[in-house]
């Protein structure tokens, strides 16, 4: 068992009073805990202290007696955060709080009740859905690669915690303009029902199901749903507004008719919407509970007022999510000292931007900055090879935030296996930091680190974070012995409480969310990049702002953001500033207006667009009644879907039946051949080239090239049958030929 926790001087610990606990908080903080029961609201903003808050509220009610410890479950979103909570909760003396993920809360009663409920044991959580939606793909005879196949699972998650199913979700898909991989709603549905056939076959569930069959069990079964309520009598939700309609539906049969909730959010951090999430729980908490108080936390405490001063310049000019009112925006107050400005920088193109970038972090590091207190923050994922290859060539250690779990890792579990075994005979002969390193060298670590970089590196990398935590327990722990090490590794794991490893992180800024480093840089801080090309109205802009607020509140202490003009060297110079960084010229300089890069006529025409931005905005209109079209599939046709088509109806027949017979002789479905939106685009537009026919979206190279030739036939007025006939006897024929 680990000695208890001491302080600096070796001494034990004391567990701290009620009193103790509300005497460490701002007056905010302190209103939060002071009220232990009842509902609540806390409006808490970036770098405000919202967990320190909920934490000491849990710690003061039970300190105070208005708890039980194994009475309260506190949820959020992911294990680290859990992880986390479950830490400063065992520091504040009140080790027995359940603090989960709400997957892991729901498993967990899944798996105890559903011998009762169901009967047998409970099915295996499927780890991912690539395989089965690839295989339901297949089935389908939808041809879709990797990336494909990752947006439709994205879209069966979307789905599934919306509540919806494959009869359902065609109507709300195409109310919320989803455009799933090019697949119409409809193709969309099909995929849904085949998924989960074959997951039915494969006799697995997925991670939606577990909340799914959660609530089921809890609707169904009041004697179930009793038990639940009589274990957990008091609530808290962190991240409030990530909550999705299937989450806020099990948070509802946990709690029922009582009202001892807590929650916790920021409209402002609103940036998973694509997977369902929304703030509108949050927002609408107090006409839900109009009792609860609502609390609003504005003192930063992580950024320099210099940094703090730009995320407000980002806050006041976004227009929140749907249901956010002016009220609902929380203008941050600095608490801490004046910092460096925060800076700005150009390049000519994104090599040369990750050069500079990698630089800049090579000259902190040398100035006393630590690696693992720098952060590269990028929108996309892609962009991460350009920043690994640049720190690799300065020889700046790196890792890449969201991969594998650390405690996952391979060389982890190897080196805990080995301290495991050798505890057995630890006699106490050898100093403790020298025996882990003796250890652990079986596992492949070295006094220096390797010279190689990338996975080797990294290995590496996490070795020598065991070392590090091993020198820090044995600081505040000098009797310790590898036992006790091995337990204090257990505990963490178990709470998702990695060691810090050594290196720069690059991190995507969805990734990045509820992290903070000393110094960070936003890179592609350009239109396109962020907000990226394919956020489409108002409601995806604005969130893709949110997205940058959330970036720029990472940073403690420096934050530099930087963009380039072109994607290659010597490439022509098209991009321009972030739209986002205009109100905030008087903090970056004049070269953070995005207009600042529109030159000559067609900027002049348009007052200060290029003729290309004038053209993209005369085409987001519907062509009979002008509203703005904000989906995809809208756009593709260039009308909204309450006007009437105004395409010709025999053109469209025609192309119809011959989409049938094509798709009858291929024996596969009509849309794998085109889907509706693609046809009927085709019939808007009336192409009469291979060129224009090229332009329409779902019309890529390869069918341009299979079928072009008998679409543009037929929109000349070629028999649609015929036509048909005519293909399906020369790819008939071309078979023979090869397999001859």
């Amino acid at each position: 068992m680990s000695p208890p926790p001491s302080q600096p001087n070796g001494e034990p610990r004391v567990a701290p009073t009620a009193d103790d606990i509300l005497d460490a908080l701002d007056p905010e903080q302190r209103q939060v805990a002071a009220s232990p029961t009842g509902p609540m609201c806390v409006l808490a903003g970036a770098g405000t202290g919202k967990t320190r808050a909920i934490t000491h509220r849990i710690a003061y009610g039970v300190h105070s007696g208005a708890y039980q410890p194994q009475r309260v479950l506190a949820v959020t979103f992911t294990a680290r955060a859990a992880g986390e909570m479950r830490t400063r909760l065992r520091e504040l003396g009140v080790p027995g709080v359940q603090a989960r993920t709400f997957h892991a809360a729901a498993l967990r009663q899944l798996h105890f009740f559903w011998p009762q409920a169901i009967g047998g044991a409970s099915p295996e959580v499927l780890p991912h859905k690539a395989s089965v939606v690839a295989e339901a793909c297949s089935r389908l005879r939808l041809q879709v690669d990797r990336v494909a196949v990752r947006d439709l699972a994205a879209e069966v998650e979307w789905a599934k915690v919306s509540m919806l199913t494959p009869e359902s979700y065609a109507a709300a898909a195409r109310r919320a303009g989803r455009d799933p991989a090019g697949l119409d709603a409809t193709a969309m549905a099909r995929v849904l029902q085949t998924y989960e056939d074959v997951k039915t076959e494969r006799g697995v569930i997925d991670f939606e199901d577990v909340l799914l069959l959660t609530v089921g069990i809890l609707a169904e079964r009041d004697d179930i749903a009793r038990v639940v309520r009589s274990q957990y009598r008091h609530f808290v939700v962190d991240e409030y507004q990530d909550v999705n309609a299937l989450q806020q539906r099990l948070l509802d049969l946990w709690v029922g008719e009582r009202d001892d909730v807590c929650v916790v959010g920021d409209a402002a951090q609103t940036i998973y919407s694509f997977t369902g999430a929304t703030p509108k729980h949050l927002l609408e908490f107090p006409r839900r509970y109009p009792t609860a108080q609502v609390v609003r936390l504005v003192r930063n405490y992580r950024s320099t007022p210099q940094i703090v001063a730009l995320a407000n310049v980002m806050v006041r000019a976004a227009h929140g999510p749907s249901g956010t009112s002016p009220a609902d925006t929380l203008q941050l107050r600095a608490q801490r000292q004046d910092g460096p400005a925060p800076s700005l920088t150009a390049y000519s193109d994104d090599p040369s931007e990750a050069t500079g970038v990698a630089t800049s972090i090579k000259s902190l590091i040398a100035q006393g900055t630590p690696a693992s207190q720098i952060a590269v923050l990028f929108r996309t994922n892609a962009q991460s090879e350009a920043y690994e290859s640049a720190l690799a060539d300065a020889n700046v250690a790196y890792l890449v935030r969201g991969g594998e779990r650390f405690f996952a890792r391979k060389e982890v579990r190897g080196a805990i296996l080995l301290m495991r075994g050798a505890a057995r005979a630890d006699d106490g002969a050898k100093p403790l930091g020298e025996l882990v390193r003796d250890v652990i060298a079986g596992a492949g670590w070295t006094e220096r680190a390797p010279k190689a970089g990338g996975a080797t590196r990294e290995r590496w990398e996490s070795l020598q974070a065991l070392v590090g935590l091993t020198d820090d327990f044995v600081s505040g722990n000098p009797q310790a012995r590898l036992t006790d090490i091995v337990s204090e590794l257990d505990q963490r794991a178990a709470a998702q409480h990695a060691p810090t490893v050594e290196g720069a992180t690059l991190a995507s800024l969805h990734a990045a969310k509820g992290l903070e480093w000393d110094c960070v840089f936003v890179v592609g801080c350009s239109d396109g990049l962020i907000p990226i090309s394919m956020a489409e109205g108002p409601e995806a802009i604005e969130e893709e702002r949110r997205l940058l607020y959330v970036g720029l509140t990472r940073a403690r202490r420096e934050l530099r953001l930087s963009w380039s003009g072109a994607r290659n060297p010597g490439g022509r110079a098209s991009r321009r500033p972030s739209r986002f960084l205009d109100g905030a010229a008087s903090i970056l300089g004049e070269g953070a207006r995005s207009s600042a890069r529109a030159t000559g006529s067609a900027a002049r025409k348009n007052g200060g667009k290029s003729a290309r931005s004038a053209k993209a905005a005369k085409l987001l209109r519907c062509r009979g009644c002008g509203t703005d079209l904000v989906s995809a599939a809208t756009r593709k046709v260039g009308r909204c879907q309450d006007c009437p088509p105004t395409y010709d109806e025999a053109t469209f027949e025609a192309l119809r039946v011959w989409r049938l017979a094509v798709a009858g002789a291929s024996k596969v479905p009509a849309y794998v051949v085109f889907t509706d939106a693609t046809l009927t685009a085709i019939a808007e537009k009336t192409p009469a080239s291979p060129g224009e026919l090229a332009t329409i979206s779902g019309v890529g190279a390869r069918k341009l090239e299979r079928y072009g030739r008998d679409v543009l036939a037929i929109l000349g007025g070629a028999d649609p049958v015929e036509t048909a006939e005519i293909f399906c006897a020369a790819t008939a024929l071309a078979n023979d030929v090869s397999q001859a």
